[in-house]
């Protein structure tokens, strides 16, 4: 028991760790508002604290899920599983803009995910690839960290249920520090931070979980560190729905539609699967 709970504190403390660098940048240095447009500096302090974490532990980014082997194949599944699902959303927001009489039409630009709105369009080729840059550090750092490692670690001395909840409980608090900044500016009052909270880091976790069933289905972490990539990169920093009103005036419900679809879907397909290997080793 003393064994786990040192497990369970260690990864705790690794968060907490991450957490204080990612809300020191997020309310302080505020990269996201500069050029960049984006709060990459905790999540290249994460990768420096895997790397620590990693040597300390005796163990390689191998054992977290960074293997070699069908790299392309399982990034392909990433990106079909994302680019699936959220076909399904974007088709929900046009055909509810058109039935509100204000149609919408997708463009191709450089801009965040902000729950405030999208208010910043960049269009050269420089911000494109930065995009795709960072977004490539954020989703090494987070899957790496979130889901290769808390997942591995915690299973030493917890079940692999229990080491998913919790990794994606962290994972959900992770993405508070958004909301939290947004009621600091006088962006979101306290009632709207309340309700958005709790969407988010429950959107978040189930992620998550999502996420942390694909690396544990597969073995590998690329499965869902590319679909957590065609998320943030393509759907979320590139792909826009615009009207005559606004920019992504749906974009919530489009993330809903896309992350709630995908979800059930992986959860009976790990489930039906899990089902089968049980059924053929009991025969």
């Amino acid at each position: 028991m003393r064994t786990e709970k040192n497990n369970i504190l260690r990864a705790i403390g690794i968060f907490m760790l991450c957490l204080l660098v990612h809300g020191a940048e997020v309310f302080f240095i505020r990269t996201d508002e500069t050029i960049f447009a984006e709060c990459f500096i905790n999540k290249v302090f994460g990768i420096i604290v895997l790397f620590v974490a990693l040597k300390l532990w005796h163990k390689s980014w191998r054992d977290i899920g960074f293997k070699s082997e069908s790299l392309i194949r399982n990034c392909a599944k990433g990106f079909g599983i994302c680019a699936l699902f959220y076909t399904l959303g974007f088709v929900a927001e046009f055909i509810l803009l058109a039935l509100q009489g204000n149609p919408g039409h997708m463009e191709f630009f450089v801009t965040g995910f902000s729950l405030t709105g999208n208010v910043v369009k960049q269009t050269g080729i420089g911000f494109v690839l930065m995009c795709i840059g960072f977004n490539i550090i954020n989703v090494w750092m987070e899957e790496g960290l979130f889901r290769g490692f808390f997942i591995t670690y915690l299973k030493e001395k917890v079940s692999p249920r229990t080491a998913l909840l919790i990794a994606a409980f962290l994972f959900g608090i992770w993405h508070l520090v958004t909301p939290m900044r947004s009621v600091a500016d006088g962006e979101m009052t306290l009632p709207t931070f309340a309700v958005m909270s709790i969407g988010y880091v429950v959107l978040s976790a189930l992620m998550g979980i999502k996420w942390g069933m694909l690396y544990e289905y597969s073995g590998t972490i690329w499965i869902g560190l590319a679909d957590h990539f065609f998320n943030n990169c393509v759907v979320t920093n590139l792909l826009h729905v615009v009207t005559a009103t606004g920019t992504d005036e749906m974009q919530i419900m489009r993330v809903l539609i896309g992350e709630l679809t995908s979800f059930v879907a992986v959860l009976v397909f790990v489930r039906r699967r899990k089902a089968i290997a049980s059924k053929a080793h009991i025969v």
